[in-house]
């Protein structure tokens, strides 16, 4: 039996997705489902039972023999919520709990971190061990990431298999509930949709220009790929990151995105939200060597791959994954 929290969430459902693509249908879905905007997502889908997330670990003292892996998906991902109580309940705490259950039963686990844990990037973005306990992200959530990685590091008991993976900046299908936490793929497809044009945050680093910066943008579908992988093939225990390994700059995701609409670009640009801009990474790009080394050799989308087909399969149609 597989695990995913989150499931009712963008990459948890995507995964659940890529399991039943692959013949697993004994999967126990667990979120806070009193989020009725989510339901879309797990809609067509095979799993045996879902559970309250608030529940989850009453269930698993009954169920945790029949269970082989967890991938605990499931997190606060808001990076401009400033009340570090809701992460450390969420994605610490739990966590935390999580890991020791894993230990108790005996179940592999993978978890998500982020490439958030970089901060500005002052370490550089390699996924050495060794450098975690230096970093220094940039909000509470990646705080919160951080925390419960070198939480991780310092235990003496372990799952059997774990690996803990830094999503650096995901999009893809699934993410209609997320709001303003959407990716800006999302956000160009329907600002053109309304008036033709794409508003870019603007640049407040005079080495970057408007519209230039750089994020290591990875399409989900090759995130699931890479928990298939982890599950399959069950590598050395570690943290590692998972981007594509190359930064593109934001001129370019909505270029791609009026590409993929056949529509000329027209890009203006507005000042980066004050709550955020001093927290604003403008720079970040995996170094995968870890995982590639570990025998993940699949490859990942390019940007134009991957916003030509998020765009033409799944947002004209409305569609999910």
């Amino acid at each position: 039996m597989i695990v995913v929290t989150g499931a009712a969430g963008f990459i948890g459902s995507c995964l659940v997705s890529r399991l039943n693509q692959a013949g697993y249908d004994h999967i126990v879905v667990v979120d806070d489902f009193s989020k009725r905007e989510k339901d879309h997502n797990l809609e067509g889908k095979t799993f045996d039972a879902k559970v309250e997330r608030s529940a989850f670990f009453k269930w698993l003292e009954e169920f945790g023999n029949k269970v082989d892996i967890i991938f605990h998906i499931g997190a606060r991902t808001d990076t401009t919520e400033f009340d570090k109580s809701i992460f450390d309940e969420l994605n610490v705490d739990y966590s935390q709990k999580m890991w020791k259950a894993c230990i108790k039963h005996n179940i592999n686990l993978v978890y998500a971190s982020s490439g958030a844990t970089y901060g500005l990037g002052e370490f550089g973005y390699k996924d050495d061990h060794e450098t975690i306990e230096k970093l220094i992200p940039l909000n509470p959530y990646g705080d919160s990431k951080n925390d419960f990685d070198k939480w991780v590091l310092a235990q003496d008991e372990q799952p059997p298999f774990w690996a803990g993976l830094k999503f650096f900046n995901v999009y893809g299908p699934n993410e209609y509930h997320k709001g303003r936490m959407a990716s800006v793929i999302f956000h160009t497809f329907h600002q053109i949709k309304e008036n033709g044009s794409m508003r870019l945050f603007r640049s407040h680093n005079p080495d970057y220009k408007d519209g230039g910066q750089l994020r290591d943008f990875v399409y989900v579908k090759d995130v699931v790929e890479v928990c298939m992988f982890l599950m399959n093939e069950e590598p050395k225990n570690g943290i590692y990151n998972l981007g594509t390994g190359k930064a593109r700059t934001f001129f370019d995701l909505a270029t791609n995105t009026f590409n993929a609409l056949d529509k000329e670009p027209t890009i203006s640009y507005v000042d980066t939200p004050a709550d955020i801009r001093d927290k604003y990474q403008y720079f970040t790009q995996a170094d995968m060597t870890k995982l590639s080394s570990e025998g993940f050799n699949k490859g990942f989308h390019t940007l134009e791959e991957g916003v030509e087909d998020y765009v033409k399969n799944y947002l004209i149609p409305g569609k999910y994954y």
